[in-house]
């Protein structure tokens, strides 16, 4: 028996079936076909938005931290290093739930209780692998920090983290830019730190300094020498920084009843 795509009458089928479909494909209205091109114009057009948005120029400086021989911790101080409690926080710049209790829980925690002199709050830079962009950011800080302004490219660096972060741009310099034009930096010379990547071993030995800790997520906090993984409310902080300054060993009082003086 031949085989059955050789079978006259199947031949047959094939030439009655093609004449039909062709007659259908001719019958069909012109317009369907600019639909069809307007939704592929459109398409490309929106990959290219994409890719383009994507690119946002050439990719920044991606440099691994090196924790290995980094050096002891130098983290970024708020209130008195006296302070009863110290509170330390180990976060990454492009983490989203660090963003979230930057800009809205430790307004609270800086107001009312570390300018209260109930605790101090230290920042530690702990710069995740998955997040590409968090290096240039932790860097953009550390260099504004060498003016004195820290704190003020922290807080523009997390509020506006969904216009630098990875997902938005490649090249998230421009932003750190406008950033320390807007709380007034010497941006030449916070332009050649940054270049320079001037502050690696401090971002460094603020990662090794968490890892020695068991720090394994952001944010991670330590409090009254306790560990505390995942952002923690206002609520929470206050208690815990109750709780360890009652549990505090007490300075020794002088004969008057004061404690010594330092």
């Amino acid at each position: 028996m031949p085989p059955q795509s050789d079978n006259p009458r199947d031949r047959n089928v094939s030439r009655k079936k093609s004449g039909r479909e062709s007659r259908n494909a001719s019958s069909r209205p012109k317009p369907f076909y600019w639909l069809l091109g307007i939704i592929a114009v459109v398409g490309v057009a929106g990959l290219t938005y994409v890719a383009t948005r994507q690119q946002g120029g050439a990719r920044d400086v991606v440099d691994a931290p090196d924790t290995t021989n980094a050096g002891p911790a130098q983290g970024y101080l708020l209130g008195s290093p006296d302070a009863p409690v110290k509170i330390l926080e180990y976060a990454d710049f492009e983490c989203p739930a660090c963003a979230g209790f930057a800009t809205i829980t430790e307004p609270d925690v800086r107001k009312r209780i570390v300018d209260a002199g109930l605790a101090s709050f230290t920042f530690h830079d702990f710069p995740l692998a998955m997040h590409p962009n968090t290096m240039s950011a932790h860097h953009a800080a550390a260099c504004a920090d060498e003016q004195g302004k820290f704190w003020s490219m922290h807080d523009k660096i997390f509020q506006s983290q969904d216009e630098w972060n990875t997902q938005a741009t490649n090249n998230p310099k421009s932003f750190f830019e406008r950033y320390g034009n807007e709380i007034g930096l010497d941006m030449g010379r916070w332009e050649a730190c940054y270049d320079a990547r001037t502050h690696r071993q401090r971002i460094a030995a603020n990662l090794a300094d968490g890892l020695r800790r068991g720090v394994n997520s952001t944010p991670t906090f330590v409090i009254g020498g306790r560990l505390y993984p995942g952002s923690l409310s206002y609520d929470e902080i206050k208690k815990i920084v109750d709780d360890a300054a009652r549990s505090a060993p007490r300075a020794p009082a002088t004969a008057s009843g004061t404690p010594p003086s330092r």
